[in-house]
């Protein structure tokens, strides 16, 4: 029997050629999506069925990637002592790469419960673990519950494929998952949530329904927006009192003045920050076990 290794191998070698000088360089249909790697104009996307889940340059991998991901990193204004990330989802790995590039004191462990997807990562998106990079096979909240480790910050950035599209999996996006991760992570942690939508045109239903979900947790939420692409990127935060734009900026300064905060265009990122809730948050769907509609919710169901 030809393993998944050998597989993907023998993809490799294989350049499918489309219209506009595009190239599938890989294909596989696991038991979670159909996956596709495809080259055009510099550029690698990870697809997921037909959603793309990561994209990098060929020429530098540290670029190309999607703007919403370095929002991830503004979590470091809530907590700037981090020292341990867990990241739910892989894909391309490309969060994972710049963590590890821009924070030499962090150790990153992600969890990701398609290991054809791990192996994709290593073989086509330049992802490497280490002792400093560590990869989990398994279900983000069966691993959570089995952990005993506290993380300074928690990323969620998973998808599955649903009637609508990319949609959320119901059991990360509830009332008790996010109990369980706040149990999880440390007196200053902070939890980052990737949404597909927006805060009040296409799926804002979905994304009200999230932040009154966190909010119900977590004493502060705050939102970034990405503006190249309809994601919205939620900070929930377990410090009681709220952060101040004015307070932030002077923060972020000062991680940026000591060298803490790297990445290119840290302070920029800053500017999209919304502090006030959603318009529809107060009235949109609280996620729980029993109830956790979050298809109904992107095909603007309720």
């Amino acid at each position: 029997m030809i393993g998944l290794t050998m597989l993907l191998a023998l993809a490799a070698c294989l350049l499918v050629p489309m219209p506009g000088g595009a190239a599938v360089v890989h294909e596989y249909t696991s038991p979670y999506h159909h996956i596709r790697v495809i080259d055009a104009s510099g550029l690698r996307t990870l697809y997921f069925d037909d959603a793309q889940e990561s994209i990098i340059s060929l020429a530098d991998p540290l670029k190309g990637h999607f703007e919403y991901t370095e929002y991830f990193h503004m979590g470091w204004l809530w907590n700037t002592q981090m020292t341990s990330v867990l990241m739910i989802g892989l894909g391309g790995g490309s969060a994972q790469r710049s963590f590890e590039h821009y924070y030499p004191n962090i150790k990153v462990e992600s969890v990701e419960i398609d290991p054809a997807v791990l192996q994709i990562a290593r073989s086509f998106f330049f992802f490497k673990e280490s002792e400093r990079q560590k990869v989990h096979v398994a279900d983000g909240r069966m691993y959570l519950r089995r952990s005993s480790a506290r993380y300074d910050m928690i990323i969620l950035d998973a998808y599955v494929q649903g009637r609508y599209g990319s949609s959320l999996p119901q059991h990360l996006a509830t009332k008790e998952f996010f109990e369980l991760a706040s149990e999880r992570m440390s007196t200053n942690g902070v939890l980052a949530y990737n949404v597909i939508g927006t805060v009040s045109g296409m799926r804002a239903s979905l994304v009200g329904s999230l932040y009154r979900t966190l909010k119900s947790v977590f004493p502060q939420v705050y939102m970034f927006p990405a503006k190249s692409s309809l994601n919205v990127v939620m900070i929930a935060s377990k410090t009681g009192v709220p952060a101040q734009p004015t307070a932030l900026r002077q923060r972020a300064a000062q991680l940026v003045q000591a060298g803490r905060a790297p990445l290119p265009g840290f302070m920029q990122r800053l500017e999209v920050l919304q502090t006030a809730p959603p318009p529809n948050a107060y009235r949109s769907t609280l996620l729980t076990d029993d109830y956790a509609p979050v298809e109904g919710l992107a095909a603007g169901w309720q």
